[in-house]
C-alpha cells in the first residue's frame, strides 16, 4: 500500500442489490393476474461515469455474471472499456452521437441511442457505409442494419426526439434502411419528488407516443422508462425493461424510502497520518477556520477535494474513529482533512472510515449529502482517480 486512502467495493453487495430488484420486480405487480400474464421486466443496469465511482470494468463483469439483460454508459468511450474488460452482453449507449466517431459502435458491437436528428443521420449513413463494404455487389445495401433504441423527450427537455413533434421528425428515421428500432424509451425528470405532477404527465406522453409510433412506421420491440426512483414508485412504468442507477450501489434515490434489502457497495477509509494538540482561540487549515474556546486534539487525515471529499463537509459532516463519530472541522485542504477527536485515545496508523461502517457506528453517502445539500450520486462520481479502488470478490 502507498496511500492509506482506498475505496473498498463489494461486488457481492452490488450483485445482491441486482437480484434484490429483480426480485422485487418479479412479485412487485399489485394485480394478482398481471402477475400471471405480463412478464416480469429486465434490467439494464446503468454503469455510466465508471459505474457511479466505483470501476466499470469490474462492476459491469459482475452485473453480467448475476444476470443484467444489458449494461447502459454514457458514451461510445465508456461501452469500449466495458468491451475491452470482456463483457458481452448487450452495451447501450445513452449520449447524443450527433457529432461522435463512431466506429466505435460498430467495432465494439454497441447498442447507440438515437436522440437528435443529427445522430440518426450519421448513424445511418455509417451503417451504409459498411453495408457498402459487406455488400459491394449491390451496392447501397439495406441488408446490414444497426440496432437502435430510440429516446423521446417526453417533457426533460434535454436529449431526445419532442413527444409533440413526433410526425415531422420520425418518418425519415422509418424510412432508412439501414436502422433496426429494436426499443423505444424516456427519462423522467422528477421521478423522485412524489408531489411533482410532471412525473405522471411525462408518463402519459410516453404512452400517447407508443400507441402512435406504428403509424409513422416504427414498431419496437421494447420499451423503458424507469430509472431507480421510478421503479420504486409507479410499476405502470416498469414497462419491458427498467435502468437502476442508484439501486444497484446500495442506495435508495432520496427523499424515497424503500424495503428493498440493499447493501452499500462502496466504503472509503484512510488512516490517521497525525495528531496534535490545539490551544484555545486556535483554528486549523486555510482560514483558520472552527476556533475553539477549549484546548482540543485533532487528526490528520490524508484525504481531500482531490479525492472528491467536498469542502461543505467542514462543521457539516463526520468520520468514523474507533467506532465513534467525530466532526469534520477546519477547512477541507486539497490533501488533507482535518477531524476533532478530542477524548479519544487514538494514534498515527488508527483507521479511519470516512464512508462505511466502524465497530457498529456507519456513515452513508445519503447522510453526507444532506449534510452539504447535495446528492449522492454526485458524491459516489467525485470520489478521485487517485483513490485506489480494492474489489471484494463477489
Amino acid at each position: 500500500m502507498i496511500r492509506p486512502t482506498v475505496a473498498r467495493v463489494d461486488l457481492a453487495a452490488i450483485e445482491h442489490n441486482l437480484r434484490s430488484i429483480s426480485s422485487f420486480l418479479s412479485a412487485g405487480r399489485s394485480d394478482p393476474a398481471a402477475r400471471l400474464t405480463t412478464p416480469s421486466p429486465r434490467v439494464i443496469a446503468v454503469v455510466k461515469a465508471n459505474a457511479y465511482g466505483h470501476g466499470a470494468p469490474d462492476v459491469g463483469l459482475a452485473l453480467e455474471r448475476a444476470g443484467a439483460a444489458m449494461l447502459a454508459c454514457a458514451d461510445i468511450e465508456e461501452g469500449i472499456v466495458l468491451r475491452r474488460a470482456g463483457v458481452r452482453i448487450p452495451i447501450l449507449v445513452f449520449g447524443a452521437l450527433g457529432i461522435s466517431d463512431l466506429d466505435g459502435v460498430f467495432e465494439f458491437g454497441l447498442t447507440p441511442t438515437i436522440s437528435t436528428p443529427a445522430a440518426a443521420e450519421n448513424l445511418a449513413a455509417a451503417a451504409a457505409r459498411r453495408s457498402q463494404r459487406a455488400f459491394p455487389e449491390k451496392g447501397d445495401s439495406p441488408r446490414f442494419q444497426l440496432r437502435c433504441h430510440l429516446k423521446i423527450d417526453t417533457g426533460m427537455n434535454r436529449l431526445g426526439f419532442r413527444h409533440d413533434n413526433l410526425a415531422r421528425t420520425l418518418p425519415a428515421i422509418a424510412r432508412s434502411g439501414h436502422l433496426a428500432i429494436d426499443a423505444v424509451y424516456t427519462h423522467f425528470a422528477t421521478a423522485d419528488d412524489p408531489e411533482h405532477p410532471a412525473f405522471n404527465e411525462q408518463r402519459e406522453r410516453f404512452e400517447r407516443t407508443l400507441t402512435a409510433l406504428p403509424a409513422l412506421g416504427i414498431t419496437p420491440k421494447f420499451r423503458h422508462a424507469a430509472n431507480s426512483a421510478a421503479l420504486l414508485r409507479d410499476e405502470r412504468v416498469w414497462y419491458d425493461f427498467v435502468r437502476p442507477g442508484l439501486l444497484l450501489y446500495g442506495i435508495v434515490p432520496p427523499p424515497l424510502a424503500a424495503t428493498l434489502p440493499l447493501r452499500p457497495a462502496l466504503s472509503l477509509h484512510s488512516r490517521i497520518v497525525h495528531v496534535k494538540g490545539t490551544r484555545p482561540g486556535e483554528g486549523t487549515g486555510y482560514g483558520l477556520q472552527a476556533t475553539a474556546d477549549a484546548p482540543r486534539t485533532i487528526a490528520i487525515v490524508p484525504a481531500g477535494y482531490a479525492d472528491g471529499l467536498d469542502r461543505r463537509m467542514a462543521g457539516r459532516a463526520f468520520m468514523l474513529v474507533r467506532g465513534q463519530r467525530v466532526p469534520v472541522v477546519g477547512s477541507v485542504c486539497m490533501d488533507m482533512t482535518t477531524v476533532d477527536v478530542t477524548g479519544l485515545d487514538v494514534q498515527t496508523g488508527d483507521e479511519v472510515v470516512i464512508v462505511g461502517e466502524q465497530d457498529g457506528s456507519e456513515i452513508g453517502m445519503r447522510e453526507i449529502a444532506a449534510a452539504i445539500g447535495t446528492i449522492p450520486y454526485e458524491l459516489l462520481c467525485r470520489v478521485g482517480t487517485r483513490i485506489e479502488r480494492r474489489y471484494d470478490p463477489a
